[in-house]
């Protein structure tokens, strides 16, 4: 392996380890003084595992119609393959079919986890990539790059950006 590539992930997971540590402060716990149920804890650690998971696929190689590591990965394929193994849903189809499946988010209140969806071939939801928090996504972008991380900011992809989806909810 790499050592960049370990390293990278080593910090992108301390990093978000970081923040997903809640510190044990009254100001932090909810209104109603009760703490957070399973179900809401489960919600936060599952969008978390996606998030992760996706990280953790950095550099892999791009591959159209790919959905593995092992070959690569197009855009849909990657969401596949992410949702399959951190979260344990079985989706199909393209970064369209994605999009009709999903339902829609505004953008302010996308979460770790969450789908963005960006017109990248003159078609609506024609790229896909999963949200990682910060204004960051990891799709798998070419050929040349394959899977990587950019920022919603970029110019080229804000742009193109339709907006962000959920499955999670």
């Amino acid at each position: 392996m790499n050592p960049w590539r370990a390293l990278a992930g080593l910090l992108v997971t301390s990093v978000l380890l970081g923040c997903a540590t809640q510190p044990s402060t009254v100001a932090r716990q909810p209104p109603s003084g009760q703490m957070p149920s399973s179900a809401e804890a489960k919600h936060h650690g599952t969008r978390n595992d996606v998030a992760l998971f996706a990280m953790s696929l950095l550099d892999t190689p791009y591959a159209w119609g790919g959905r593995g590591p092992a070959k690569g990965f197009d855009c849909s394929g990657l969401v596949y393959h992410v949702y399959k193994e951190a979260a344990g849903l079985t989706l199909h189809g393209s970064a369209a079919d994605l999009g009709k499946l999903s339902r829609p988010v505004e953008a302010a209140r996308l979460q770790a986890g969450d789908l963005v969806f960006f017109n990248t071939l003159g078609a609506r939801h024609s790229h896909v990539g999963v949200y990682v928090g910060e204004g960051r996504f990891v799709h798998a972008s070419n050929a040349r790059t394959g899977v990587r991380i950019d920022k919603l900011s970029n110019r080229y992809y804000a742009q193109r950006f339709e907006g962000g989806h959920t499955l999670l909810d």
